[in-house]
Parts: structure tokens; sequence; C-alpha cells
């Protein structure tokens, strides 16, 4: 049985993950006391209940429960002898963000009832560090949409081959907007020819095959494309080697429009013929486009 273990700061979206869980097939408990978990995972079994795939959101809404949390994680480990694995899925997100969706929403932090809302984000990081540094996966949920969490979500649980496989994620960006935090490898390709200069071209976008030809009609947007693919070809097999379960790739223009998305779609369909799991994400494809 796959238990993934929804966890992460208040606000983050495990309420929303939970969701994800749930539409794909998992059959979901949410705030169960940790302590429990064990007890859990055996009751399905024994009682052969045809759960396969758990999951579990368990936070700091537990207050004193929670503080059993490493002692459920060690339960869950001995129960390994029965079939029984375990995933950490950590949901973070900036500070500012944070404050903001408490406001938004007008909830109270549940560490800040009485407290200053940053006082409770501050005292949650304190609580969850060693349990941020044990997960599996972290997804940073700062500048993502719900169906953008979704996808990722998607495309790490519900593979039916080896889990193991390493997942790449190409993400399209605009440097005029940030680099995504969540970025593993970052490659500027701000020197390549710029379709935004093009009246015809402008109003596009890398998803449209004019602008696809432009940016490959090149003889540098080429080279580029194959020297990209030599380096990443040497660095997987060793990320994959070293344990990495996921790779996030970000490939960044001046407004994530253009030639950012050409090169990330390029990317995708080189990788997809290999042994990789790939997904490609356009951060800023839809953002007003600017010079």
């Amino acid at each position: 049985m796959r238990i993934v273990i929804v966890t992460g700061m208040s606000g983050a979206g495990k309420t929303t993950a939970l969701k994800i869980f749930e539409d794909a097939s998992y059959y979901c408990v949410d705030n169960l006391p940790p302590a429990f978990m064990r007890d859990f995972a055996k009751f399905c079994i024994s009682r052969d209940m045809g759960i396969s795939q758990v999951a579990l959101g368990i936070d700091i809404r537990g207050g004193k429960m929670f503080e059993d949390f490493s002692q459920g994680l060690s339960d869950l480990e001995n129960l390994s002898n029965i079939g029984v694995e375990y995933e950490i899925l950590f949901l973070d997100s900036s500070n500012e963000i944070l404050m903001n969706r408490y406001k938004e929403t007008r909830h109270l932090h549940p560490l800040a009832k009485n407290d200053l809302i940053s006082v409770g984000i501050a005292k949650e990081r304190a609580i969850l560090e060693d349990l941020r540094g044990k997960a599996n996966y972290i997804i940073d949920t700062s500048r993502i949409l719900p169906r953008q969490l979704k996808d990722k979500i998607l495309n790490i649980f519900t593979e039916q081959s080896n889990c193991g496989r390493i997942m790449i994620n190409l993400l399209s960006f605009g440097f005029k907007h940030g680099i995504p935090d969540e970025s593993d490898l970052v490659f500027d390709v701000r020197f390549l020819p710029n379709p935004f200069y093009d009246t015809v071209l402008k109003p596009m976008t890398g998803l449209d095959k004019p602008v696809q030809d432009y940016v490959m009609g090149h003889d540098v947007s080429v080279r580029f494309l194959e020297s990209l693919l030599a380096m990443l070809n040497f660095l997987i097999p060793h990320y994959v080697a070293e344990g990495k379960n996921q790779l996030i790739i970000s490939i960044g223009c001046t407004g994530g429009q253009h030639r950012s998305v050409t090169l990330a779609q390029e990317l995708c369909n080189s990788l997809t013929t290999q042994e990789y799991r790939v997904a490609v994400h356009h951060r800023d494809v839809d953002k007003r486009l600017q010079k």
C-alpha cells in the first residue's frame, strides 16, 4: 500500500492537494492524528479494504497530537515487511503569500489565534523545519495556480510505471516576472533572436508554430538546444544515481512568451523520446505581452 503524507505550511494548499489526490482515486483522510497512522494502515490491509493508495493530511492543526509525528513515521517504516511504503509531500509558500492568503480568507492561523499572523507563520516554519528536510517532494505554491499544482501532483503520484524514475519538469518563464524559486537548473535564452520585434509574431507565443519556426530557424538556437541536450544527458543519470526523484529545469527569456516557451517545448519533445518522465509548464505565457 502506498501512503502519501501531505503536510506543510498552513495556507500552502494542503486542502487543494487532498482534493487532487481524491480525484486520482486515493483514499484521503485529513487531520489524522500521527499516532494512528500505523493502526490505520494495518486496518486497511488486514480487512482487505481494497485500498492501495492513501493520502493522509497531517499538520500542526493537530496541536499536541502533532508531536507524535516522528514516532508515527517510525511505526510506518516497521510495516514495510507487509508492503506499506510512505512518501512525504511538503507544500510550502513564501511568508508574504501565506500572509496574503490568510488576509483574503480571513481565517485564523492555527498558531496565532491571539497573535499576529506573521508570528504564527514564523512559529510554524520553525516547528516544521525538520519535517521539511525529510520530505521526498517539496512543492512551492507561491506562484502557481491550482491547475498547475494539480499537474505537478499527478505527474509525481499517478504514474503506474517505476515510481523511482526521475520526473523532469520543464518550466518556461520571464525574467521580468522573477526566477522560479523551485528551479534546480536555470537557463537564460535572452540571447536568441526575439520574435517580439516582429509585428506579426508579437501577439503570438512559443506555442504557435510561426514563432517556433522563427526561433528555431536560427543556427544559434539549434546549436544551443543541441548543447543543452548533451549537458542534460550527462547530468540526469548522475541525479538519478544520487536518488533525486524530481528535476526542475527553468528556461527564461524576457517576458516568458516566445523564446523560453519555444525552447521548453523543443526540449520536452527531445527528452520524451528517452526513458524519462517529462512535463512542460509555461508560467508566464498568459501574461500580457510587454516589452
